[in-house]
């Protein structure tokens, strides 16, 4: 019998330990099959940010670096530099990415560092007790915003993906989602051109992922998927906003 689904060769066999409904795990595969499918696994290095993917070690059967809170994409940066015939990419959060590692990640899109950077936003601190985070959304409800995020006290919630690709160093600066097959499908094809951005020395690569919370927000997988698209997609809509010629890698 022909087999016509199984584990990426990137990935170990240990469970998962996100909450039903995360979308972390289908995240780690999309970035899984990238390194599969262009045979990356043997020199990619990975770089785990503080938060739920903090355990990127365990499920990932590459080398990967603990970073300091919000540090990953400078410990991306140096490991790149030091390393350079090594693909190394970060996997952060909006807590960690969009709050404490803004400067951070700036620096390193503005100079184009040949890195790749997978932005995982669920508009919410997961790990630490659902904080309000930067991407929170005007209204969302939070343990630091229990009467909904309000702009006169809190701002708006950051637009990383704008704010990356009005820079001039970047070569890809998307958005997708994986809340239905049609967006992981959009998804996958986007987390590959990723990294063959990265493979083909064109510099800066940055994916964010809108992601599910259920926990944190409060509700069921399938609302949590249906709030992805009635709320996060329309102030965070989806689509690449900068991109260097690249072949079709499907």
């Amino acid at each position: 019998m022909k087999q016509v689904f199984k584990r990426p060769e990137s990935m170990t066999s240990k469970p998962f330990h996100f909450c039903p409904g995360c979308h972390h795990g289908i995240v780690h595969r999309l970035v899984a099959e990238a390194l599969d499918h262009f045979s990356l696994r043997e020199k990619t290095i990975g770089v785990a940010s503080v938060g739920c993917s903090v355990f990127l070690y365990d499920y990932f059967a590459v080398d990967v670096i603990e970073a300091p809170h919000g540090r990953a994409a400078a410990v991306a940066t140096g490991t790149k530099r030091v390393l350079s015939d090594h693909i190394v990419f970060t996997y952060q959060g909006d807590g960690d990415l969009a709050a404490i590692g803004t400067a951070e990640v700036i620096h390193a899109a503005n100079r184009g560092d040949n890195i790749t950077i997978i932005f995982v936003n669920n508009s919410i601190y997961g790990m630490t007790g659902g904080q309000m985070a930067p991407t929170t959304l005007l209204g969302q409800r939070s343990t630091t915003s229990p009467y909904g995020r309000d702009y006169r006290r809190d701002g708006y919630p950051i637009k990383m993906t704008e704010m990356l690709a009005a820079l001039e160093g970047p070569s890809l600066v998307s958005r997708v989602a994986v809340n239905t097959p049609a967006n992981v499908k959009k998804a996958r094809k986007v987390i590959r051109q990723a990294f063959q951005m990265q493979v083909e020395g064109k510099g800066f690569s940055f994916v964010e992922v809108l992601s599910t919370c259920p926990t944190n927000w409060g509700v069921t997988p399938q609302a949590a998927n249906d709030r992805i698209a009635e709320e996060m997609i329309p102030y965070f809509p989806l689509g690449t906003l900068k991109q260097k010629d690249v072949i079709d890698v499907l």
